[in-house]
């Protein structure tokens, strides 16, 4: 064997080793406990992406001044943006003071990757025989529970004194001459 061709070979092995290789990245989304619901909403939406396409998220939390007092509000900032993200995402590392960041990363959620509109779509003409139909259910639709006109008309009566005591002001008691 040439030792040129040993060498090309190997470099060939290496080139496709590096082309199968996923580079994950690590993307930072910084928080503050005083955020508002637009930007808030807006950042998870960013997270969001950033899951999507497999990167993994770094959330900080920076707390300034007076606010180091309260990591609960931070805590609860984290926790929204949980239920926020959903399925889509998992945590890797749980949330953790670090001096005057909290920080918790998340990676994305194993998914299944969904195959191709025209690869699911059965052709003409071709016979699918392993994969059997169901057969269609019958939906029975309940009749709607007509309600007893008695019970409301109780109610109505019952609120009507009420509010008319409600209306009429109360007197003011007198105060002791002392």
């Amino acid at each position: 064997m040439d030792y040129g061709k040993f060498r090309y070979e190997e470099s060939q092995k290496a080139k496709e080793s590096r082309k199968k290789t996923v580079h994950v990245s690590i993307k930072e989304v910084k928080f503050r406990p005083k955020i508002g619901k637009g930007d808030f909403d807006t950042k998870v939406r960013h997270m969001h992406d950033f899951l999507a396409d497999g990167h993994k998220v770094k959330v900080t939390l920076q707390f300034r001044g007076r606010e180091m007092a309260h990591p609960e509000l931070g805590s609860r900032i984290l926790d929204a943006v949980l239920e926020q993200l959903g399925p889509t995402a998992k945590v890797e590392t749980q949330a953790r003071l670090e001096g005057r960041n909290m920080t918790m990363v998340l990676a994305p959620e194993k998914k299944v990757v969904p195959k191709k509109p025209s690869e699911s779509k059965p052709h003409a003409g071709d016979d699918d025989l392993t994969s059997p139909q169901a057969p269609p259910t019958e939906v029975v639709a309940e009749p709607a529970a007509v309600p007893d006109t008695e019970s409301i008309v109780e109610v109505e009566e019952t609120i009507e004194p009420a509010t008319a005591a409600a209306a009429e002001p109360e007197t003011a008691p007198e105060p002791d001459p002392a």
